[in-house]
């Protein structure tokens, strides 16, 4: 796991450390010391820690002026003993909702394993970015991990989608492309 880095493509685009209005502005990152870990493995160093002791993210890219944030999540995300979500929505994705932020992308393709607490803080968020014409989409989630947030209906809250090529696009042109086919979607 430790050589899985965030997503460096759009970083002469946007940098989460230098954006003033991100949660992680100021962050100084090593590209040597590896502390952050998800259990006994170690993860690289770019990644940003938020308070889970289990996920990690990357916010890769945020446009205040068309209201959407791409963030890519690492590790397992466990809401049963660590209330990742509350963290998530609590010191994260609020932060960003009071700079009108109401679009997420998570890309979870590195989310190993999903463990399911309460769904309040799902319904919250929901019923906040729904007031704004928001959404939440997580990307690329792995199948087995898929399997249990469905089993507890979250995917009312956040659309399941998979995109295999989210890479080659530009951010504007993933946030276009994910924003047509979930108006497609309501449109039917």
């Amino acid at each position: 796991m430790h050589n899985i880095e965030p997503f460096y493509n759009w970083r002469h685009l946007y940098t989460a450390e230098e954006d003033e209005r991100s949660p992680f502005y100021g962050r100084i990152y090593s590209e040597f010391e590896f502390s952050l870990t998800v259990y006994n493995y170690y993860i690289h160093p770019q990644w940003d820690e938020f308070g889970s002791k289990t996920l990690y993210m990357k916010i890769l890219y945020a446009d205040y002026e068309q209201g959407f944030a791409i963030i890519e999540l690492i590790g397992e995300w466990n809401d049963a003993i660590e209330n990742d979500i509350m963290t998530l929505k609590r010191d994260v994705t609020d932060k960003l909702f009071e700079e009108h932020i109401s679009k997420f992308i998570l890309i979870t393709e590195n989310v190993l394993n999903f463990h399911s607490g309460d769904k309040d803080y799902y319904e919250e968020w929901f019923e906040e970015v729904t007031d704004e014409n928001g959404w939440i989409v997580a990307l690329n989630m792995p199948e087995a991990t898929q399997y249990d947030f469905r089993k507890r209906k979250l995917n009312y809250y956040i659309e399941l989608m998979e995109l295999l090529n989210w890479r080659v696009f530009k951010p504007e042109d993933l946030f276009t492309k994910i924003n047509d086919i979930l108006q497609k979607r309501l449109g039917d």
